[in-house]
């Protein structure tokens, strides 16, 4: 098998395999369809305590092999009364393992218990004040009153036998609740708005769980290096090497744990920035020595692509393309291998794949989840599937590559077809190359390259008029993308100089032949996403 089960339903059955010395300390994070989910596995290992999402529907049995110090329910935005509420099995409950649920996860594991869970006469959502009533590990440390940040409508209206009532807000007079190592939140600490919320959640890892807080991206790379080498052997690994972060930290990481077993293979499809694969070429084969084979693929790509202009049409087909001239070229130069290695990240899976059972919905494909076909009969290396990017470049920064490749904005899979819209060519392509070169350039010379996400220009599907000189235009719009964010799951858009957005926008307007107009997306995500397709 190519894929192991996360890529479909979630990470159990490849975890199921991981002994526990390879992380010793690991939280659980049970996903009920929350929009914060993510941002709770976050929290948890800026801790320094590695968590892991899994279904809301996994077992006893597989959460007692991946030996958890604890378990978090996520919230959610079913009822707990909905005819089909998720659920979860309930001997999780009595395993002895700490418990946090959080809003549904607080109100699923009250009604499991006895209690009784109902419609609130008023909605309460946004700012509250909680007022603790008798002490309890989880709010240790905190003063009496602190302000939260609600997200419900239900609430608990009874408690279960064997529960008490720690804390209250105005409208919940059940906000925190406790039975012995089972804790329940009606609020949400993993949000920013709830500012002293990291305490609460440091302090039922570390008090109630027994955790000490030893996940860094050092004994990461440690324990990777370890299980490469394991699971490798003495055979060859190939790499589709892109030149972005993800597949960059990959290949080191991989070069680190077996060296020249390593085939790194750079397939150029056209779609790439400006002076990619000259990049690519001085970095990887002349300075860090590794096996590299570039593949110029550029019309083939293109003559596929032509007239498409679906965005997930595109995807799939720079998808399916991509394995094509990956297998060739593998067959040749990765004579022997028995391991494709991938560049993978956490925010990848997420967004692909829905964990079965989670109302959550895929968001767009990529082609390096979900897409590899079964015939190519490799096995997958995949360092960094676990990890969000910011973790990502901690990595290559433990491993000592330089700021310009660790440090570089993410860039898509699908490389410059996603910010071209509707269907692409040759020229269009060029022109988006030139005015994306010029927002490069500038963000570099301005300092604001590096202290953001993503920064970018987008080619539109429209003409408008304009005047050059004396003479009237009719040309394309370039839209500059500028946003911040921490891992890709949210963004917001990024307020920059205005003299700095002039200045690009003169640069491509005059340099950039085709482009007479100049816009600015100030659209966060959500709604929107980053990438325009």
């Amino acid at each position: 098998m190519l894929l192991d089960d996360w890529g479909r339903i979630g990470e159990v059955a490849r975890l199921k395999s991981e002994s526990s010395s390879r992380i010793q300390e690991r939280i659980l994070i049970l996903d009920f369809g929350s929009q914060y989910t993510q941002v709770i596995a976050r929290r948890v290992r800026e801790a320094h305590v590695f968590s892991e999402i899994v279904p809301h529907t996994i077992s006893v049995g597989e959460v007692l092999s991946l030996r958890p110090r604890g378990i978090i329910l996520s919230g959610g935005p079913a009822s707990v009364y909905a005819p089909r509420a998720p659920k979860m099995d309930r001997g999780i409950f009595h395993l002895g393992i700490p418990i946090l649920g959080i809003c549904y996860g607080m109100q699923l594991l009250v009604k499991e218990f006895g209690g009784e869970v109902a419609r609130g006469t008023r909605r309460e959502y946004g700012r509250g004040i909680l007022r603790r009533r008798r002490a309890s590990a989880l709010l240790g440390g905190l003063p009496k009153n602190l302000e939260i940040w609600n997200s419900h409508g239900d609430r608990v209206t009874r408690l279960p036998k064997g529960f008490e009532s720690v804390a209250t807000t105005e409208n919940s007079p059940y906000a925190v609740v406790r039975r012995e190592n089972i804790y329940g939140l009606q609020f949400h600490p993993e949000v920013s708005h709830t500012p002293r919320g990291k305490e609460i959640l440091a302090n039922f890892l570390h008090k109630i769980c027994g955790c000490q807080g030893s996940w860094t991206m050092g004994s990461f790379v440690r324990r990777s290096i370890q299980e490469i080498r394991q699971q490798v052997g003495p055979h060859r690994v190939i790499l589709g090497l892109s030149g972005g972060v993800d597949s960059s930290v990959a290949a080191a990481l991989l070069a680190k744990a077996i060296g020249r077993q390593l085939y790194c293979i750079f397939v150029d499809n056209g779609l790439l920035r400006k002076g990619e694969a000259e990049s690519v070429r001085r970095i990887f084969g002349r300075h860090m020595n590794l096996h590299l084979t570039i593949v110029d693929a550029r019309n083939q790509f293109l003559r596929r692509l032509k007239g498409v202009a679906d965005p997930e049409r595109k995807r799939k087909i720079i998808g399916y393309e991509f394995i094509k001239v990956f297998e060739k070229a593998a067959q040749r130069v990765g004579r022997g291998a028995k391991f494709l290695g991938q560049g993978t990240l956490y925010p990848d899976v997420i967004e692909s794949v829905p964990i079965a059972g989670n109302p959550a919905a895929l968001i767009k494909s990529h082609h390096n989840v979900g897409g590899l076909p079964k015939r190519m009969k490799l096995g997958l290396v995949e360092p960094l599937r676990q990890l969000f990017k910011d973790e990502v470049r901690e990595v290559g920064r433990v491993l000592g590559l330089p700021k310009e490749m660790v440090w570089r904005q993410p860039f898509p899979g699908p490389g410059l077809a996603v910010r071209c819209l509707g269907a692409i060519d040759e020229k269009k392509l060029s022109i988006l190359r030139e005015a994306d070169a010029i927002v490069v350039e500038e963000m570099k010379q301005a300092g604001w390259y590096y202290r953001i996400w993503q920064s970018f220009a987008v080619l539109l599907p429209c003409r408008s008029v304009g005047v050059m000189g004396d003479e009237r235009t009719y040309d394309n719009a370039i839209a500059i993308r500028a946003v911040e964010s921490k891992d890709g799951m949210t963004a917001d858009w990024v307020r920059l100089p205005g003299d700095l957005l002039g200045r690009i926008s003169n640069r491509i307007c005059n340099e950039v032949k085709g482009i007479n107009r100049v816009v600015l997306d100030v659209s966060s995500k959500p709604p929107a996403t980053i990438e325009w397709e």
